[in-house]
């Protein structure tokens, strides 16, 4: 039985070769989706784990504080939770890096965690020192960023149960 010598026809090698052509394309496609399928994981991931943590932090922070609260017996409000807004992401072309956006939330929340469960009294008197606290720190994300940055607080909100702190950054070298 003899093989007809498809490939000495043009329209066959037309075929063959868009063929060929068509399956590299649809293999690059396929990457391409693939890779933005995970990007979107990866970081889903990492700000569902952030707020594991952050949620286990606050959690034992809350529980320790209730102890002494218990032990004092007076029922006082007391901070529940902190809030970081970071007002120029435009400006440090952030706004599309949420890795970095969450980073640097995060920096700033682990100066002044030990807020939370206190009375809302005591760090509404004490506030400048909260203010200065973030404002005499420079974050650095990553050993490999070549960038710090240093928070200017805009504005600072005390409600009975969380703190909400609008920060300006600006980078120092």
């Amino acid at each position: 039985m003899h093989i007809p010598p498809y490939y000495k026809k043009e329209s066959w090698q037309r075929f063959f070769a868009g063929t060929f052509f068509g399956g590299i394309i649809a293999f690059i496609v396929f990457i391409y989706m693939y890779g933005q399928l995970y990007e979107n994981w990866v970081e889903e991931n990492i700000n569902l784990r952030a707020r594991v943590n952050e949620l286990e932090t606050n959690n034992k922070v809350l529980e320790e504080n209730k102890k002494e609260a218990d032990k004092q017996s007076q029922q006082q409000l007391s901070i529940d939770e902190i809030t970081i807004s970071i007002q120029n992401l435009k400006e440090l072309k952030l706004e599309k890096d949420s890795l970095m956006k969450h980073q640097l939330e995060q920096a700033i929340k682990e100066e002044i965690i030990h807020i939370i469960g206190q009375d809302v009294q005591s760090v509404a008197d004490n506030y400048q020192l909260l203010i200065s606290t973030i404002e005499n720190k420079t974050y650095k994300i990553d050993n490999l960023s070549e960038f710090t940055y240093s928070a200017t607080v805009n504005r600072l909100f005390l409600t009975p149960s969380f703190v909400q702190i609008h920060v300006e950054l600006s980078i120092s070298k």
